[in-house]
């Protein structure tokens, strides 16, 4: 069992990743941290707690983190692929508001279980700012799973930038200068995470999914859906990119990584662009991150309809 404490901005594809999470019989979620990113931060702390709510595990503590970035930048939010307000054509009730926790309460979690485990699926603020207000965060954490960046293909908010990374590149950048034991999960692998309709029609026919989470899975994938392919015709479902790294966080031989030091651009043209020395020669260093490269897509869906389906 792991005991994961997720950072997270809903979003269509943190939602779903926090879904295939809250559904894993092998994961116990200790709490979620809300920040902006898709979406401002108050808006995806509402959405995590009616998530928690149709899962029914409202217990599991819904922590209030960053509002901007490190850089001091106004955010940038992207309604044209999350929906107006980070759940595509979901919006909570009227009546629904969800209860919250202050930032504090992320120390009072890693102090409370042993193996806590960090998946971090939007702008890296909120954890950045946990390793630095807390000098003895990072050593109570087993490991650290990060979804953001890309490496030697285009990015997706610039040519060269991945979101998360775009969104806090100095979060980004002293993250993964100075915490080990990170795995990075950038666009290279959670571009070819395609989940289709038909994936999405297997889930909410079997009987064992329940009806809570999957009551809304299908119109949030299906407007995420309808957004990519404008963007991309042809294409024939949505990348799901954070689903990819709470998958491969339970199922690590779904992937193939390469351990290099990583830098990214904190300003300029060409900031949020992540670089790694990738030459045959070159050598990890002390905290070198675990960058995933490839996955067996294969696996990753039977794993996420297997999850998702209940069975």
């Amino acid at each position: 069992m792991k005991n994961v404490l997720i950072f997270a901005d809903p979003g269509i594809d943190d939602t779903l990743a926090i879904m295939y999470t809250l559904k894993h019989p092998d994961i116990r979620v200790i709490g979620i941290v809300s920040g902006y990113g898709n979406t401002a931060r108050d808006k995806a702390a509402n959405n995590i707690a009616y998530i928690l709510d149709l899962a029914g595990q409202k217990e599991i503590p819904v922590i209030m983190g960053a509002t901007r970035s490190c850089t001091g930048k106004t955010p940038v939010y992207y309604p044209e692929i999350h929906g107006p307000d980070g759940l595509g054509p979901i919006t909570p009730p009227a009546t629904f508001k969800g209860s919250f926790k202050e930032f504090s309460e992320i120390f009072k979690i890693v102090r409370s279980y042993d193996n806590v485990y960090i998946l971090d699926l939007g702008r890296s603020t909120s954890l950045a700012v946990a390793i630095i207000l807390d000098e003895g965060f990072i050593d109570q954490v087993s490991r650290f799973y990060i979804m953001g960046g890309a490496f030697l293909v285009p990015g997706n908010v610039t040519e060269t930038a991945e979101a998360n990374f775009h969104g806090d590149p100095v979060a980004s950048h002293a993250i993964l200068s100075t915490v080990p034991r990170i795995s990075l999960f950038p666009l290279n692998v959670t571009n070819r995470a395609i989940v289709t309709s038909s994936h999405i029609d297997m889930i909410t026919s079997s009987p064992a999914s329940g009806t809570g989470l999957t009551s809304i899975l299908k119109d949030v994938h299906s407007f995420y859906d309808r957004a990519y392919k404008q963007k991309i015709p042809g294409l024939p479902g949505p990348p799901i990119h954070d689903l990819v790294a709470a998958s491969l966080m339970m199922n690590p031989s779904f992937g193939r990584f390469l351990e290099r030091d990583v830098g990214v651009e904190t300003s300029g043209p060409f900031r949020g662009q992540s670089n790694a020395d990738f030459r045959p020669d070159s050598k990890p260093g002390n905290h070198s991150p675990n960058i995933y490269l490839s996955i067996d897509y294969e696996a990753f869906i039977r794993d996420f309809i297997r999850i998702m389906s209940g069975i």
